[in-house]
């Protein structure tokens, strides 16, 4: 069994909870973190991160580690959208940097900042494979229209080329 090192007392719970419960499942396994990196698409410095609550773990990797493991996936996924919730509301201190003391009498505490729909994880590459794929249609489009244009049909057979 590994011995962890505490986690950075500014997680929230959700995450807090999410982490713990990665770093049994990776116990459970037994792997070493090289071992855990050769069984799944993320890098031995990766789970590092993941499993000292530094940085949040991809759903894909708790995914991972679950099956590794045996875990039970719906419970497993849903600590995990608990957790990212709680990470993109910017609720924690980034690893190594102290916490700010603010003054706050008198001041309403802030609640959550909304986020926006369509703005996450992996929204920029879904953006632009669709232009690509967009792209693409146009293109064969047009190619397919100038090919079959009965303008170039007539004039083939006289010239050998389309206009």
């Amino acid at each position: 069994m590994t011995r962890w090192q505490p986690l950075p007392d500014a997680l929230p719970r959700e995450v807090r909870h999410l982490v713990e419960q990665l770093r049994v499942l990776k116990d459970r396994t037994g792997l070493s973190l090289a071992e855990l990196a050769r069984h799944t698409a993320y890098s031995k410095s990766s789970w590092q991160r993941y499993l000292s609550g530094a940085k949040p773990p991809p759903r894909g990797a708790a995914q991972g580690l679950g099956r590794l493991a045996g875990a039970d996936q719906p419970r497993l996924l849903a600590l995990w959208e608990l957790a990212d919730q709680a990470w993109v509301r910017g609720t924690t201190t980034p690893a190594g940097q102290p916490e700010v003391a603010v003054e706050t009498e008198g001041v309403a505490e802030p609640g959550p900042v909304p986020v926006a729909p369509g703005i996450g994880h992996g929204t920029t590459c879904r953006k632009a494979a669709l232009a690509g794929a967009a792209f693409l249609v146009l293109l064969v489009t047009l190619l397919l229209r100038r090919v079959l244009s009965p303008a170039c049909r007539s004039t083939r057979s006289s010239r050998g080329r389309c206009p």
